[in-house]
């Protein structure tokens, strides 16, 4: 029997949550939908590579605000999947609490958070939130991701979901041509996505982050 999954442990420190678990913030203390626009839609080329049954994957899912700023940016006709791996998800009150941040996501956050802040369906979305371990989960997934946002917690604080098996993972479930983008730029995960099959490309980072890394699957 599979055990329950975890809920994350969040406290709240000058209106940002943070991850008592990873001692890290689930998002930009400067802006995080400012962050996750440069950093996982620019670094994946989007919206411009949006077409119907684009799909987006991701390592991290933590408020839903990076599955937000997808939908928000979606410009093409069709509909889109995004699957994301979380290992311990947000109470949808603490998500609500969160997302309240960025008034102009309230619609599009009412509909995730209507949905428990758990898997839905809509005319342009299919959302699906895989809960567990990636490690364990993803190697089961059947799916492949044209974009990959990694927003794992720092490296250095959850090395677990940067580690060169499940880089290797990552690799995988890539569609031909795939790319994925993270705001990481450590040495050792650039390694780990080019010994798994990515070109990395070093980019200028987000506000007090000099550098990230995005790239595409060879």
């Amino acid at each position: 029997m599979q055990n329950a999954v975890e809920a994350a442990s969040v406290e709240w420190r000058d209106g940002v949550p943070v991850s008592t678990r990873f001692d890290d913030p689930y998002f930009s203390l400067q802006n995080g939908l400012a962050e996750t626009r440069h950093v996982f839609l620019g670094g994946n080329d989007l919206p411009a590579r949006y077409r119907d049954g684009f799909h987006i994957a991701e390592l991290g899912f933590g408020t839903g605000l990076n599955l937000l700023a997808a939908w928000q940016a979606w410009d093409s006709a069709g509909r889109f999947t995004y699957t994301s791996f979380e290992a311990f998800p947000m109470t949808v009150e603490n998500m609500a609490q969160s997302l309240k941040t960025w008034p102009e996501m309230a619609p599009l956050a009412e509909v995730l958070l209507n949905a428990g802040g758990r898997s839905f369906s809509n005319d342009i979305l299919d959302f699906h939130l895989i809960e567990g371990d990636a490690r364990d989960t993803l190697p089961k997934w059947s799916g492949k991701a044209d974009a990959w946002f990694l927003d794992g917690f720092s490296p250095s604080k959850n090395p677990e979901l940067w580690s060169p098996p499940l880089m290797e993972q990552v690799a995988k479930h890539t569609a031909a041509s795939g790319s994925f983008a993270t705001y990481s730029a450590a040495g050792h995960v650039r390694r780990s996505l080019e010994a798994a099959g990515f070109a990395v490309e070093r980019r200028e980072g987000f506000g007090h982050k000099r550098h990230m890394c995005c790239g595409i699957l060879r």
